[in-house]
């Protein structure tokens, strides 16, 4: 799709996300729906569905979908089709707040209760023999309760998407949103658990208190640096797999597009140089698990230049990360670090970099512009100048989403009741997500594949379980899918 420019030149995209659906009242005479339609047309709107709802004496009811790039678009939309002679719009509905109605998650039931004996099997008197052999025997929780299937996502709301610290009601349309991917892409039930507290020890002893229930937590948007301290405190404390989806799911489909975007230029993986800027809990995870996949020159990039050992003002996060990366302690802005540089990851905000610092890299080179919704650097700005490009929006190629990933490792992680994620799956989940492209496929602007494909979950979590048992984190083995 070619992008719409409705804004002083400003580069815009259409999406659902921003779409309403108008009841609209036309006269009904020839050229009266030609009317409505070029006034959308003329403000730069997209007709999506048009729906006959009814004919009446003298007028025709339609329902119009529209789709637009931005919240102040569809506004002005909507009063160009107000201002159409002839044409009343009799009701409005945004239709990504219709979804949200009610919630988009619910709690179904596995087991009927019709009768009598239904009933003192699932409840009283029933239960306590159930209730009595797991008390016998503390692991066959796993068979007889949800626990086998369900994970916790948890946060505070305090590093939501682009919006910050918006609190934990707020956060809840997120949190359900990631439910129904973990029910939808890997069938695994999850529940949003939205705190209303950003103190640590707070955090991590509610959710030590309700891990019997789960067997598995997976945290989101928690701001850093509280998100380090609570991920390894329950990592430590928990026997379950914890899992900072900012941090790792981010890191995992990173991993995935850079082996891919390097099998486009043919440059080996050890040899590489990879400037990232913001060294934040996503930069973090990103190049650590950029280091266990086989890179050996990272340069992570703040607000403040080049992360190096020795730079005034470090936190003890971020002088960990200078210890462990930059081998030859490098200064200087994150411009000045790309030069020369195969690789660009930006996990920051828009103008990290600039197109000068763009120009410098090496010859085929790779940019991972992950800033949502503006990327770092605009990719219509570097056309031409680098291999292969990558965002973090679905509204161009090669979209870095994390909906590939964690559904898949929490599956694979759940199969083998794993007691941890340890980095080794991270990995292997990785190299599963890139490999979901074979070799006749792959190309500059197909390196991700498409969120919508089956395949993807089955062979992360077959990957994912493979690395627990090597590990030595899973309480079984998994099971072979049946074949037909």
């Amino acid at each position: 799709m070619s992008p719409a420019r409705h804004d002083g030149g400003v580069s815009s995209h259409f999406s659902a996300s921003f779409s309403l659906t108008m009841r609209v009242r036309l006269e009904d005479r020839p050229g009266s729906f030609a009317d409505l339609a070029r006034a959308i047309a003329d403000a730069g709107g997209l007709l999506d569905a048009i729906d006959l709802v009814r004919v009446e004496g003298g007028s025709k009811v339609r329902d119009v979908s529209v789709l637009a790039t931005d919240a102040a678009h569809a506004d002005r939309i909507l009063a160009a089709c107000r201002g159409v002679p002839g044409i009343e719009v009799e009701h409005v509905s945004d239709r990504t707040f219709l979804m949200h109605l009610g919630g988009k998650i619910h709690m179904d039931a596995n087991a009927p209760v019709k009768t009598r004996d239904d009933l003192s099997m699932a409840y009283t008197p029933g239960v306590a023999r159930v209730c009595q052999a797991i008390a016998d025997d503390p692991d066959s929780v796993w068979n007889l309760t949800i626990k086998r299937n369900t994970v916790a996502v948890v946060t505070d709301g305090s590093a939501v998407l682009g919006m910050g610290d918006i609190g934990p009601e707020a956060a809840m349309p997120v949190m359900e949103g990631k439910a129904l991917l973990f029910k939808e892409f890997g069938g695994v039930d999850a529940w949003p658990i939205c705190l209303n507290t950003k103190d640590p020890d707070t955090i991590v002893a509610v959710v030590e208190a309700i891990a019997p229930g789960f067997g598995g937590i997976n945290l989101e948007d928690i701001a850093a640096p509280r998100c380090f301290e609570v991920e390894r405190r329950l990592r430590d404390s928990l026997d379950i797999p914890v899992f900072h989806d900012d941090q790792h799911g981010t890191a995992v489909v990173t991993l995935a597009a850079f082996l891919n975007a390097l099998r486009v230029v043919g440059k080996p993986i050890a040899e590489v140089k990879v400037v990232l800027t913001g060294v934040g809990a996503a930069g973090v995870a990103v190049t650590q698990t950029l280091q266990a996949a086989g890179v050996r020159n990272v340069i992570g990039c703040d607000s403040q230049g080049v992360v190096y050992r020795g730079r005034p003002g470090l936190t003890d996060v971020k002088a960990q990360y200078a210890d462990e990366t930059n081998p030859e302690n490098v200064r200087g802005s994150a411009d000045e670090a790309l030069a020369g540089a195969d690789v660009y990851i930006g996990l920051s905000q828009p103008g990290a970099v600039t197109l000068q610092g763009v120009r410098r890299m090496a010859s085929d080179a790779i940019v991972f512009a992950m800033a949502n919704p503006t990327p770092e650097i605009l990719p219509e700005e570097m056309a031409g100048l680098v291999s292969v490009i990558a965002t973090g929006r679905s509204d161009y190629p090669n979209q870095i989403n994390n909906v590939l990933a964690f559904p898949g490792i929490f599956r694979g992680a759940l199969d083998v009741r794993a007691s941890s994620i340890t980095k080794r799956m991270e990995v292997a989940a990785g190299h599963a997500i890139a490999a979901a492209i074979g070799p006749d496929e792959l190309a500059a602007d197909y390196i991700v594949p498409s969120v919508f494909n089956r395949d993807v979950v089955p062979s992360v979590a077959a990957a994912v379980a493979e690395a627990a048992e090597l590990d030595g984190v899973a309480r079984r083995l998994r099971e072979p899918e049946l074949t037909a």
